[in-house]
């Protein structure tokens, strides 16, 4: 981990909360910002923030898509699991606001830091099939609701058609994604959701429910992928969804390039908007 400054692409980020984020008023720790391999990571975020990416004004479709990265909440991966996100979104034409959440407290020292990242990456295999699914982080949840209402109170600024507002994450992104469709509050509620390399146990679908992308690798390290429970759930609830299971990809792939099918999982992502209808006003 090497020490570094907050990304020059997130100079533009706006603050979710007017003053102290609700719940982290005891917050102690400095927000660490450090290079790993070809990411950049953030740690001891106590301060959300929303980075809007825009399209050009001849190519926005009006759709956007808030993009949520993943990191254990420990870390977020803010460059290749958000900056890249959000910069292919909006070259697409897609309003892309990355959201840096708050995650849980980690050690000061970056020595210490890794070592807890190693044996949280390495955890022994998958886990059970029977362990209970993953849940979000709660102020993460809180985050991602608030980053919702956000954009769709300034979605006349940003030239966005508030009912075409989707949000997309990975690994605890992927969670905190999939918590703000299960919590169904009317105000806060995702258009259309995308699950990359999240938990796929079943679930309880929300009414009404969002359309969903899912993707993952079957040799993802992390994430137990022989049930597909979620995917099931979304088809016996009748509703939209699109799955892919790529051979190869591992966990946290992201916009990394491996010369594997898993490659192209964004590019499946906007072909899917895009037959879905959600690049477009209805």
């Amino acid at each position: 981990m090497t020490p570094m400054q907050p990304p020059a692409e997130l100079k533009s980020a706006l603050p979710l909360y007017e003053g102290v984020a609700p719940g982290s008023e005891g917050a102690k720790r400095k927000e660490k910002w450090a290079a790993v391999r070809d990411d950049y990571v953030a740690r001891n975020v106590t301060n959300p923030t929303l980075t809007p990416f825009l399209p050009a004004k001849d190519k926005a479709t009006g759709a956007a898509v808030i993009v949520a990265p993943g990191g254990g909440f420990m870390v977020l991966s803010m460059k290749i699991e958000g900056i890249q996100v959000a910069q292919y979104l909006a070259d697409h034409g897609i309003a892309a606001f990355l959201l840096k959440y708050r995650v849980r407290p980690t050690p000061e020292s970056d020595a210490e830091m890794q070592a807890d990242m190693a044996k949280m990456m390495s955890g022994g295999g998958r886990p059970p099939a029977d362990r209970p699914p993953p849940t979000a982080l709660p102020l993460a949840l809180d985050d991602a609701q608030t980053a919702l209402r956000l954009v769709r109170k300034r979605a006349a600024e940003w030239s966005v058609d508030p009912k075409r507002v989707g949000m997309i994450g990975f690994s605890a992104g992927a969670m905190t994604t999939l918590a703000t469709a299960l919590r169904n509050n009317s105000d806060a509620r995702a258009d259309f959701i995308g699950i990359i390399y999240g938990p796929l146990a079943t679930v309880q679908v929300p009414q009404p429910a969002p359309p969903l992308f899912a993707a993952i690798a079957a040799d993802d390290p992390l994430i137990v992928t022989g049930d597909f429970g979620l995917i099931k759930s979304w088809r016996d609830a009748k509703a939209a969804v699109e799955f892919h299971l790529y051979e190869h990809g591992g966990h946290g792939f992201g916009m990394r390039k491996q010369s594997l099918t898993s490659d192209l999982w964004a590019d499946e992502f906007y072909a899917w908007m895009k037959a879905n209808k959600l690049l477009s006003a209805q």
